[in-house]
């Protein structure tokens, strides 16, 4: 869907770059690119952005709401190149231009409907790439549940595909890293797709432990080499004591996913870690698992990327409000979280800021009072919403 770009120039913008705002600005597009940055009067013939914030396009490493378009309701399941479309269609709409779709590759019975069908997903994106359907860039993040018996074997049918550039090393056995406190794994299970019983629940919980101990010391083992030969970025996810922080140092994770305690994100930023947390965690206020508000440690300045995780347009408005609830963070610098932090993160140097050179992949959001409504996209130059 990226049509071959023309040159275009866009004037009377709020141009948000790396360090400052350009108050009011213009930009001209050529060849995919952006080609040159003004302040003041345009050149003729410039498309009026009345007055709007234009921004580098949102880049987005951790989303599994692919799922929700993939399985709407329960035992649903719809035509998974449609769903891959319409799922695009609402991350263009929500600013972000490039996503890492996260892809669960593990199976589990008697847990979510979509557990296993990560190839099912991986081949639909690449048909409706192919076939030019897209409006937003698609890598793959491929979600691995270390204690899984079958996460080794799921993981290497997919690992050399040229889109595959986040790997994540995630253990949700309970009592542990995001539900420490099992009663809210309980409640989550009980509030998903119908619910399950207590009793269901016993049995769950009861393989969860004994997968953990036959399995997951040799699959972590495996998973990561696995990354590093085939030189994909790692991430750790939930970390939350001491231990676990020292786990994605010897593993050499580039980013660390939702850490759950001060303690854990403290011992991450000292090992060059970059953080990651969820954009809903900062429009609700905090963590829906009851874990560290992402609010509290941008204030410590621990923060580094946000995501949207299930809620596509909260990564922009998550990225508007940051500078409100900490004074301390411009603007710039909370765009930069969802754009040029997370970028740098997986090696993607050529997007991420509105800079002479770099792709031009923009967004233009006008505000309507507190809410920001994404009015024109731009991928590599070309208007694709």
């Amino acid at each position: 869907m990226n049509a071959k770009p023309k040159d275009t120039v866009i004037a009377n913008a709020r141009i948000v770059l790396a360090d400052r705002v350009i108050e009011q600005g213009w930009l001209a597009l050529a060849d995919g690119r952006i080609a040159e940055i003004g302040e003041g009067r345009a050149p003729a013939g410039a498309e009026d952005a009345g007055g709007d914030l234009i921004m580098p396009g949102l880049i987005e490493l951790h989303t599994d709401h692919l799922e929700a378009h993939y399985v709407p309701r329960p035992k649903v399941f719809w035509n998974p190149v449609a769903a891959v479309i319409s799922y695009d269609g609402q991350l263009a709409t929500s600013g972000i231009t490039t996503v890492f779709d996260s892809l669960r590759v593990w199976r589990e019975d008697g847990a979510e409907e979509v557990d296993g069908r990560a190839g099912v997903l991986a081949a639909a994106i690449t048909t409706a790439r192919d076939a030019d359907l897209l409006r937003a860039d698609h890598f793959l993040h491929l979600r691995c549940e270390i204690p899984m018996p079958s996460v080794v074997e799921e993981a290497k049918e997919l690992i050399d595909r040229p889109d595959v550039r986040l790997m994540s090393l995630m253990d949700h056995t309970p009592g542990q890293r995001q539900f420490r406190d099992e009663g809210k794994l309980r409640d989550y299970y009980r509030g998903k797709n119908g619910g399950k019983t207590d009793a269901e629940l016993d049995e769950l919980f009861a393989k969860r432990f004994e997968y953990q101990k036959a399995y997951a010391a040799t699959n972590m083992r495996e998973i990561v080499a696995l990354a590093h030969q085939y030189k994909i970025p790692l991430a750790s996810h939930d970390d939350t004591t001491e231990e676990n922080v020292a786990d994605a140092v010897r593993d050499r994770v580039s980013v660390a996913e939702f850490p759950t305690t001060l303690e854990a994100a403290r011992g991450l930023h000292q090992a060059g870690i970059d953080i990651l947390m969820g954009a809903p965690n900062v429009v609700r206020g905090g963590s829906h698992s009851g874990n560290i508000a992402a609010v509290d440690l941008a204030r410590e300045g621990l923060l580094d990327i946000l995501s949207s995780d299930y809620i596509p347009s909260s990564l922009l408005m998550a990225a508007l409000q940051l500078p409100e609830h900490v004074p301390a963070i411009s603007l710039p610098a909370a765009v930069r979280a969802v754009t040029k932090a997370p970028a740098e993160a997986v090696g993607l140097s050529d997007r991420g800021e509105i800079a002479v050179g770099r792709r031009a992949d923009l967004i233009r959001v006008h505000i309507a009072g507190s809410v920001p409504v994404v009015r024109s996209v731009w991928r590599e130059g070309g208007r694709v919403a």
